[in-house]
């Protein structure tokens, strides 16, 4: 079975359920081309799916991201977790594809076959995360993966989408990068449930944590509410990613015990529904009524013939007709 062609969904979904690297690899791609396929992949896995634990790793660009997932990639295996990795790369302008910066600093992984690595390619979505991001865990979580660790291109001031996408958000500081003022401009101090501080053996460490900490106690949280833990790693090295590991796995009790995973994912599954139906209500009206209408309806709109929300009445209206 080609990236394109119709071959035997339900065969390749027991494939990957067996831990065929080569039937997720192909599954992935159907998903990453919006395959015609697409519709029968999903039916096929979401009958699996549901156990995997997701874990989102962001922060700003330098802070040792590819670098902080292997090694906790290396430390999720000694527990003996089966471990998939999405590493979401920029985009290359010349052929759209994913540019492989972390499949080079996995290099210790690439031989486990309780390993399964994929870089894709942001396409230039602005939240940081590709469009097919989602399918894609599904079909790790249908694998047979424990833990999914998806890794971000880089916070920027609108990319936190990875908060809505994980069960558990990992966010990487580190010293002598500005990153105390950065991370609350950000935002992403709204969206992390462990902070980590990498590159801990350099001087400013302890002083990005009390900032840190000092940042994290002017939030309003609730009572019973979880609070994040800050962390410190050497990542380089290895040092304290048992640590981390330990906060992921405190993190996913509190969210099971409290009914914070359930509502979690339960957001994601809406989230997902609306993106498919909002794309295909998209394709529906562009394959009936082309651009003109809406270019006419704009065009009224700059010469103040319509207002914008009657115009969007207008345009609603046709689904109806």
């Amino acid at each position: 079975m080609g990236r394109r062609s119709s071959g035997n969904v339900p065969e390749l979904v027991e494939r990957a359920r067996s831990g065929d690297a080569r039937a997720v690899a192909r599954l992935i791609s159907l998903v990453e081309d919006a395959s015609p396929l697409l519709r029968e992949v999903m039916a096929g896995l979401v009958p699996h799916t549901g156990n995997a634990q997701v874990v989102g790793v962001t922060g700003s660009p330098g802070v040792g991201k590819s670098t902080s997932t292997s090694a906790l990639v290396g430390e999720l295996r000694r527990a003996g977790k089966r471990v998939g990795v999405l590493a979401v790369d920029p985009s290359s302008p010349f052929s759209g594809g994913a540019l492989l910066g972390d499949r080079v600093r996995m290099q210790d992984h690439a031989l486990d076959p309780e390993v399964y690595i994929r870089s894709m390619a942001s396409r230039g979505h602005l939240g940081g995360l590709s469009w097919s991001t989602p399918q894609a865990l599904r079909v790790l979580d249908a694998a047979g993966c424990d833990v999914v660790l998806v890794e971000t291109v880089g916070v920027g001031q609108s990319e936190v989408d990875v908060a809505g996408l994980a069960d558990t958000t990992l966010v990487l500081l580190a010293p002598g990068m500005g990153d105390g003022i950065q991370a609350a401009k950000a935002g992403i101090l709204e969206i992390g449930d462990v902070y980590v501080i990498n590159k801990a053996d350099r001087d400013g460490a302890d002083q990005v944590r009390r900032e840190l900490r000092s940042m994290l106690a002017l939030a309003d949280r609730p009572e019973g509410s979880w609070r994040p833990p800050i962390v410190k790693t050497v990542a380089s090295r290895g040092e304290g990613l048992d640590e981390v590991v330990a906060e992921i796995d405190r993190h996913h009790a509190w969210l099971t015990d409290s009914g914070e995973l359930e509502a979690r994912r339960t957001r994601r599954a809406r989230d997902e529904i609306e993106a498919i139906a909002v794309t295909a209500l998209r394709e529906r009206w562009g394959d009936v009524h082309g651009r003109s209408e809406l270019d006419g309806l704009a065009a009224a709109v700059v010469a103040a013939e319509r207002d914008p929300y009657a115009a969007a009445d207008e345009l609603l209206a046709t689904f109806t007709d």
